[in-house]
C-alpha cells in the first residue's frame, strides 16, 4: 500500500484494533457482545472463533500487507472474519452488494485480496467472475451459508485451525480497511485507512459518548464506513453492538426497545422513515443515550423532530471517508444551529478555498479543505488522484479537498452550501452524476444529457436524467430508463427520464446543474 500521506501527529498512544479486542474480551469473557437475528455471542464464544479465522489466514501465508475482500450479508460470520483478518495483520476490503458484477470485479483485482468471502445473497454477484482473478486460488472462494461448486465452505475452511490468539506486530501505518468510493465505473477509487486512523476513530467516538456500557444498534451495511465508525468503537470500548442485516422500521423501534437500546448510528433517510412511522410515540425509546447521523446533509426540520420526540443527544457528524475533514453539532446544545453541520471536531482543522487554490477569510464562502489526526493512507495504486486530493497551506500542512462548497459563522459553525461535484446522496449512498451521464451518452438516440439529484421521501435525494434526444429518435422515456438501468450499479439506478429541447449552458458551455435543480427543490420541505 503507497503511503503517500504523511502521518499526522496523534493524540493518545497507539494500540492496535486487535489488541483492544483481546484486552476487553479478557476484561469481561461472559459478556453478550454480538447479537444478530436472536444469534448471540459471548466473548468467550465469538474471540476463539476470531483466532481460528486468524490463524487460518496464517498458515495460507496470509499477512501484514495482504488483503482479503467480503461480499456478504451482514452476520456474526462476517464480524469474525473482519476481526480474524485484523489479528492477523492484514488489511480487510468490504465490498458493497449494491454495485455490479463488473464494478465487484474491477475492485476485487485493484485490490490484490487473496480470498473473496460471500454470502448465498451476493453469490450471483461473484460466480461471472469467479476463478478468473489471479492472485485468488481456486479455493479461495469462502461460503459463508451456502454450498456450490467451487465455493469452499467457511465452517470447513476454519475448523482445524487453532483457536489460540495470534500476536502480530501491527504497525500504525500498517491497512486496516480498503473501503472503494460507491457508485463509480472504471476503477473506483480504493480509500486506504491505517491502523492508526482507525485508532483515532476509537478515541474520538469516546469523546462523543460512547463506552463500556454502551448497546449500539447497528442498521445499515458493514461495508460502510458509516457503520464502521461507531461499531468498531463500540466493541474496542467493551459495549454490545446488535446487528440488523436488513432494516426495518418497526423491527428497529421493537430491538431498540426491548434490548434498551442506547446508541445508534443511522444516515438521514433512516430517520426520516422512522419518524413518519404511525407507530413511533408508542415505543420506549427512553434508554437512547446518542444518536448519531452521517453520510448524507440531515433538514433542519428532521434534526427538530428528533430532538422534540426522540430521546437522548442528537449529534450529526459531517466528514469523509477519505478523513480530515470532520464537525460534529450537537442538535440538543444547539438547537439554534440546525441549518448547521456543527464545529470541528477535536484535532480537526478546516479551512475554505477559492478556485485558485487561496485560503479565504473568515466569512467568505469557498470549499471544505481539512486535515486531522484521521486521514487515509491515500488511494490505493492511484498517487495521481490522491495528489489531486490535497491541497498544501502557505505553511506546508497537508489537507484534504472536500468537494464540498461551505461558510462559518460568526461562531465558528459551518454551514453546507451547494456541492462543487455534482453528487447526489441517495439514501446515504455516493452518486456521480457524471458516470450515469456517460452510460446515457452511450445510447444512439441520445443527444445530450444531464443528471440531477431530486427530492425523494424514500431517499432524501434520487437521480433523475434530462435528455434532449436525437432528431428521429423513438426511444421514449420509460425504454431510456430501462435501458440505463441494466448497466447501472443498484444505487445508481435513475428514478425517471425527462426530455428537454435543449439544456442550459453558460458562456463557457457548462450545463448550469443548479438551474437545472431548483425548480424540484424550491418547494421541498426543510
Amino acid at each position: 500500500m503507497s503511503q503517500t500521506i504523511p502521518a499526522p501527529g496523534s493524540s493518545g498512544d497507539f494500540l492496535h484494533y486487535a489488541a483492544r479486542i483481546r484486552e476487553v474480551a479478557a476484561a469481561n469473557p461472559s459478556l453478550e457482545v454480538i447479537k444478530c437475528e436472536g444469534e448471540v455471542r459471548t466473548w468467550a464464544e465469538f474471540l476463539p472463533r476470531t483466532n481460528r479465522v486468524a490463524n487460518m489466514l496464517h498458515a495460507r501465508g496470509l499477512g501484514r500487507g495482504d488483503m482479503v475482500a467480503v461480499l456478504a450479508r451482514s452476520s456474526i460470520e462476517y464480524l469474525e472474519v473482519f476481526l480474524g483478518a485484523l489479528q492477523a495483520g492484514l488489511c480487510i476490503v468490504p465490498l458493497s452488494g449494491m454495485a455490479s458484477s463488473e464494478q465487484l470485479e474491477v475492485m476485487i483485482r485493484d485490490s490484490g485480496s487473496k480470498l473473496v468471502f460471500a454470502s448465498g445473497s451476493t453469490r450471483d454477484l461473484i460466480e461471472p467472475f469467479r476463478g478468473k482473478i489471479e492472485g485468488v486460488p481456486a479455493d479461495g472462494y469462502v461460503a459463508f451459508d451456502f454450498a456450490g461448486s467451487g465455493w469452499k465452505a467457511y465452517e470447513d475452511l476454519i475448523r482445524d485451525a487453532s483457536a489460540d490468539p495470534l500476536y502480530v506486530d501491527v504497525q500504525p501505518e500498517d491497512g486496516f480497511n480498503l473501503i472503494y468510493s460507491s457508485g463509480t465505473t472504471g476503477v473506483p477509487k480504493g480509500i486506504e485507512q491505517s491502523q492508526r486512523m482507525r485508532s483515532q476513530h476509537v478515541i474520538r467516538f469516546e469523546g462523543l459518548g460512547v463506552h463500556s456500557k454502551a448497546v449500539t444498534l447497528v442498521s445499515t451495511a458493514l461495508y460502510s464506513n458509516t457503520t464502521l465508525v461507531a461499531l468498531l468503537p463500540t466493541l474496542a470500548l467493551g459495549g454490545r453492538i446488535i446487528v440488523m442485516p436488513k432494516f426495518d422500521v418497526v423491527k428497529f423501534l421493537e430491538i431498540a426497545e426491548q434490548e434498551k437500546v442506547t446508541h445508534a448510528m443511522l444516515v438521514p433517510v433512516q430517520y426520516q422513515r422512522i419518524l413518519t412511522h404511525p407507530d413511533f410515540d408508542t415505543y420506549d425509546l427512553s434508554s437512547f443515550e446518542v444518536k448519531l447521523s452521517t453520510s448524507a446533509p440531515l433538514r433542519e426540520g428532521v434534526k427538530r423532530d428528533i430532538i422534540t420526540r426522540w430521546p437522548g443527544k442528537m449529534i450529526e457528524i459531517y466528514g469523509l471517508t477519505e478523513g480530515g475533514i470532520g464537525t460534529a453539532l450537537s442538535c440538543t446544545e444547539f438547537p439554534d444551529k440546525l441549518a448547521s453541520v456543527g464545529r470541528p471536531g477535536e484535532g480537526v482543522e478546516l479551512r475554505l478555498i477559492n478556485e485558485q487554490g487561496e485560503e479565504l477569510a473568515p466569512g467568505e464562502i469557498g470549499e471544505i479543505v481539512g486535515r486531522s489526526d484521521a486521514m487515509m493512507t491515500g488511494y490505493h495504486g492511484r498517487q495521481d488522484l490522491t495528489e489531486a486530493m490535497i491541497w498544501r497551506s502557505p505553511e506546508g500542512k497537508v489537507f484534504f479537498k472536500s468537494g464540498d462548497m461551505g461558510k462559518f459563522d460568526e461562531d465558528g459553525f459551518l454551514f453546507l452550501l451547494d456541492r462543487k461535484k455534482d453528487m447526489i446522496i441517495s439514501g446515504g449512498f455516493n452518486i456521480y452524476a457524471a458516470d450515469i451521464e456517460a452510460e446515457l451518452s452511450n445510447h444512439p438516440d441520445v443527444a445530450d444529457v444531464a443528471v440531477i439529484g431530486i427530492p425523494s421521501e424514500e431517499w432524501g435525494e434520487t437521480p433523475l436524467a434530462l435528455v434532449v434526444v436525437k432528431p428521429g429518435a423513438e426511444i421514449t422515456q420509460a425504454g431510456l430508463k430501462d435501458w440505463v438501468n441494466e448497466r447501472l450499479g443498484k444505487t445508481q439506478r435513475i428514478s425517471g427520464v425527462e426530455f428537454r429541447d435543449e439544456l442550459p449552458r453558460s458562456t463557457i458551455g457548462k450545463i448550469m446543474k443548479r438551474e437545472l435543480r431548483e425548480p424540484y427543490w424550491k418547494d421541498a420541505p426543510s
